[in-house]
């Protein structure tokens, strides 16, 4: 189930983010999103964010502590959605 997840949220990132030449197998579950990783900036996190409320039932506020850590890696954020979401 988990590993369902975690391609579901690896092509979620790269159709939100409109990721061109970037594919699922492309991204490790433990790079870094943002800075050396991923590269993504503070636009993509809250893009990301609003895409997780929707998609996922889940708000995660930017003023919130967990939240650079939830949006660490993308297997961060698949723990988090996993043991939190409501859709």
């Amino acid at each position: 189930m988990l590993d369902e997840l975690m391609h579901e949220i690896k092509v979620f990132i790269i159709e939100t983010l409109d990721l061109e030449d970037v594919s699922p197998e492309d991204i490790d579950a433990d790079t870094p999103l943002f800075g050396d990783g991923l590269g993504l900036d503070s636009i993509d996190s809250l893009e990301l964010g609003v895409g997780v409320q929707k998609r996922y039932g889940l708000k995660i506020s930017a003023e919130n502590e967990e939240a650079r850590q939830i949006f660490s890696s993308v297997r961060t954020l698949v723990t988090y959605v996993a043991a939190h979401r409501t859709i």
